[in-house]
């Protein structure tokens, strides 16, 4: 109980911190956990950062409970938001920006992993292919999360520019979780296979299908069911239920559970909004202020910066995955004869990795696949670019510059 309460008070307090100084509350978030870690406390007094989390024994145990529930609802609210903003106005910039900001990423990632020598940071369960396809994805990854609450914070998630870039982030998110569940079944299997690939992509396309297409017709369909008594009884629990049930459903599949819950907030999100509104809106507060600081934090509490932290891999790889996706959008987008403003705002808002490069950090170092110091490096690269997008679209207002301008023809 106090490793939970030192947890939840490091978090918001830091959090609370980090947004009065206008910055991202994850960032504040995950520098609770690091303060309460070995990076820190640690250092100060071994003897009772041993003592408030040991690494073995019940304590251990009840920690990575609800470090994985935290994952899982962190995930299954991000997909209320992304049913919110979806759009089909300006699919043109959504089809140019999603390839930009994906396709050269994820090569110009795979291909630097040799290049620069990374598959000596590969983790105790080391698969060459799995790895590649790790480093690929951190490298195009965009939060949704981070983005969208940057842009609610600023007042601007209403507008264009908003829609397009959270439009993006879904469309990639989902290309990008994909392939993630791919790697994971390849580290599991051990062996390159190519059966392996099919089943894992076509059961994961087919899973998302159909969810999306059949989930909400028979939610609606459940919800009007006389029996159905956990409905009756809490709302609340009936849709956390549901988010439970997906994430089983994907395991079952060899799918992520974390991606399940993702799937699971999309099917929700498309509930009649006067009966589950208030339900989703009371999950989210729940989610965002219990289960998902306590996981940010438990991220911190993870890093060891004395022990894993490499700084010449840190800087390498920020430089290097943002100039790579920055680059890469900014050329897509000048192009189409977007002005230099507008390119450069939608390239540094798609640099954002936030929270799906941190569960990507995440799940990739808990299944072996990356070592510790680069899971250090992809945390902290994902809260640098997070910390980095606040700054510039608060200056960007603060300025009365816009943040897109139709391009000229």
């Amino acid at each position: 109980m106090f490793a939970l309460v030192s947890l939840i008070g490091a978090a918001h307090g830091f959090g609370y911190a980090f947004e009065r100084f206008r910055l991202p509350r994850v960032g504040g978030e995950i520098l609770g956990g690091l303060l309460l870690g070995p990076s820190v406390l640690g250092v100060i007094a071994p003897g009772a950062q041993e003592a408030l989390f040991p690494a073995a024994g019940p304590n251990g145990a009840g920690l990575s409970v609800l470090y994985w529930l935290g994952l899982i609802m962190l995930m299954f609210v991000s997909g209320f938001r992304i049913q919110r903003t979806l759009s089909k106005d300006e699919s043109s910039v959504i089809g140019l920006v999603l390839v930009s900001a994906t396709a050269l990423p994820l090569l110009a990632g795979w291909y630097a992993v040799d290049v620069f020598g990374l598959t000596e940071h590969m983790g105790f369960r080391p698969h060459n292919t799995a790895f590649h396809m790790v480093i690929a994805i951190a490298v195009a990854v965009t939060s949704i999360p981070v983005i969208s609450r940057i842009f609610m914070d600023l007042g601007i998630l209403d507008t264009q520019f908003a829609r397009i870039v959270l439009a993006v982030s879904m469309l990639q998110d989902i290309l990008l979780w994909i392939g993630l569940s791919m790697a994971l079944a390849l580290a599991e299997e051990g062996v390159m296979n190519l059966d392996t690939l099919v089943y894992t992509a076509s059961t994961t396309l087919a899973f998302i299908g159909i969810s999306l297409w059949l989930g909400p017709g028979l939610l609606r369909i459940l919800n009007g069911l006389r029996f159905n008594l956990v409905l009756k009884a809490s709302r609340s629990g009936y849709l956390i239920a549901i988010c439970f049930l997906f994430a089983g459903i994907g395991s079952f599949l060899d799918i992520n559970a974390v991606f399940g819950a993702l799937v699971a907030g999309i099917v929700v999100g498309r509930l009649p909004e006067e009966q589950f509104g208030s339900v989703r809106q009371g999950i989210s507060d729940l989610a965002l202020g219990f289960f998902v600081p306590i996981y940010f934090a438990l991220v911190g509490l993870k890093i060891d910066l004395p022990s894993h932290f490499d700084a010449t891999l840190f800087l390498g790889f920020l430089v290097l995955s943002s100039t790579l996706q920055i680059g890469s959008v900014i050329t897509a987008t000048r192009l189409a004869r977007y002005d230099w403003l507008s390119s450069l705002n939608l390239a540094i808002a798609m640099n954002t990795r936030g929270g799906p490069g941190i569960v990507l950090a995440s799940v990739a170092y808990e299944f072996g696949l990356v070592d510790s110091a680069l899971f250090v490096t992809l945390v902290l690269t994902a809260i640098v670019t997070s910390i980095a997008a606040g700054a510039w679209f608060r200056l960007v207002l603060e300025r009365s510059y816009p943040l897109l301008v139709k391009p000229t023809r």
